[in-house]
Parts: structure tokens; sequence; C-alpha cells
């Protein structure tokens, strides 16, 4: 789902479906498998969704990024100025919904899609962050990490004057730019030997580490149920667990605003706003 018009009308969720989602989660440790529907309503838009049919805009690709230099200076450039909004953004009421689970015993672990940190800003733990994390970069030659907040300085000090340009915030936490301006970018190389930085995500084109891949299969293995809160499951990397806890006979429950590619694996699917039925499911929990 994408960043939604103010005129949306969520749809009403049925009393019956929260009853019917705390049953699948107050018997059976469940593993959780969110993506980015869960943090569009903290602002943060998304590829697909509702509203997001309108943007023609294209991801970044992996090979682009490592073997054009063109490239990365678009990528930093239109970062820069993302990189303010991405990092002020705040947990919604579904990420400290997701934290609530967790700390009452229901949760079995969280696996996410995305790339922003606010389930840990909301208080969840042991998050396993299956596409990596904005706030690091890493140097691909040397494999130094650096904090992204402080590369965001040098590359403010190298580029004085970019704030003073005005831009819409973009799904990969950059804006979007005209390619012209962005020529004008001075990129920063890695401090320590002078190799290409690249933030430490795994990019459209990107494989997942397979050791992190074997980590959240773990995570779904030893749970009862699957639980994919906000995902259109568009991408192989998530769907992949959905088909593995069906292949193992536990039940997979689905909350999203539109379709997702597992909509008939599910054993349950309540459509509606993540902020709206995951608070409801631990009230309902709680009792």
């Amino acid at each position: 789902m994408g960043v939604l018009p103010a005129d949306y009308q969520a749809p009403l969720v049925p009393y019956i479906d929260i009853v019917e989602l705390a049953d699948l989660l107050g018997k059976r440790q469940t593993a959780l498998l969110t993506g980015a529907g869960i943090s569009t309503e903290s602002g943060i838009p998304d590829y697909r969704g509702p509203s997001s049919g309108r943007r023609a805009r294209q991801p970044m690709r992996y090979q682009e990024f490592v073997h054009s230099a063109e490239a990365r200076q678009r990528y930093w450039s239109r970062s820069t100025l993302g990189w303010p909004r991405m990092s002020s953004a705040r947990p919604n009421a579904a990420h400290r919904a997701v934290a609530a689970l967790q700390a009452m015993g229901h949760v079995a672990g969280v696996i996410t899609q995305n790339v922003d940190g606010l389930h840990q800003a909301a208080g969840s733990s042991h998050v396993l962050e299956l596409h990596g994390a904005l706030s690091r970069v890493l140097c691909l030659e040397c494999g130094t990490i650096e904090g992204r907040g402080h590369l965001q300085e040098r590359l403010v000090a190298a580029n004085p004057a970019w704030y003073q340009r005005s831009a819409v915030l973009a799904p990969d936490g950059d804006v979007d730019l005209p390619e012209a301006v962005s020529k004008e970018f001075v990129v920063l190389p890695c401090a320590r030997c002078g190799g290409v930085l690249k933030p430490d995500v795994v990019f459209f084109g990107e494989n997942v580490p397979a050791a992190r891949v074997e980590a959240a299969y773990l995570v779904t293995d030893r749970a009862e149920a699957l639980l994919v809160a906000g995902s259109s499951l568009a991408v192989y990397s998530g769907l992949r667990f959905v088909k593995r806890a069906v292949e193992a006979g536990k039940p997979v429950g689905i909350v999203n605003l539109g379709p997702t590619r597992a909509d008939e694996l599910a054993a349950l699917r309540v459509e509606g706003r993540l902020g709206d039925v995951l608070p409801q499911l631990v009230d309902a929990l709680s009792q």
C-alpha cells in the first residue's frame, strides 16, 4: 500500500475479523512479517497500494548503482534531501501494537521488509531486518559501516546549498529530483579507504544475504502461525515465508489494504489499515 490521499476512506473492519485474528494469534506462537504498509501511516510512501499507481518512478537497481557513477550521484543527491524527513519519521499505532503483541508473548519473532527502523523505535526487540537499514552506510571496498547521520553531515558540508531545494519524499527514503539538478551534487567516498558508499539496504535486483534468509526461515519454522501485516508480497523476498509456512501446514493470516499474492494461501484475510486493526487485536487479546 502507498501513502493514502487525504480523502481515502479505509473500509470498516468487521468485529468478527478481529475475533478471528485474535484466535489465530491467541492460540499460537506467531511469526510476524511486516511490509511497507505498516509504515505508510508514519508518512513513508511505497511503490504499491491504493495511491501508488500514480507514481511512475522506478526504484534504484543494484547493478545500476554499483556500475554507474551517475546513478550513485542521482541516488545520493536525492537521499541527502530525503534523509531528514525519513530519519524524523515516528512509529504509528501499528508499530506500537506490534511491540505490545511481542511483549504479551504472542509474537515468536518479527521479520520486516522495511528499512526505516520504526519497529525498534516503537519498542520491538529482536527484529530481523530482511532488507537492511537506511540508518547504516556500507563501503563496498573495505566493508566499513558508517552511520547515515554522520554521512549526512559530510554530504551537507560538501553541498552546503543543497537544503535550499524542495522536493517530495519518495519510496526509497530519498526524493524526486530532476536528473539535471542531481548532476551538480558532490558524492563522497568512504572516509577510511576512498571506496564507493552504498546504503546498507537490499536494492532491487540484489539478493538478500543467505544467512539473513536462513535466520528468517528459522523464525518462521519455530512459530506455529504466520501473520503478514502491510505487504502485497509482490516480490518473492517476502512471499517465500508464506509458502514455507503453508508447506509446513501452518495457518497464515494477512492484514493489508489491497490484494496480495498470497490471498489464496491465507487462512484469514483482513482488509484494513494496520493502525486500526492491530490496536484492536491487542485489545481483543488483552481481555
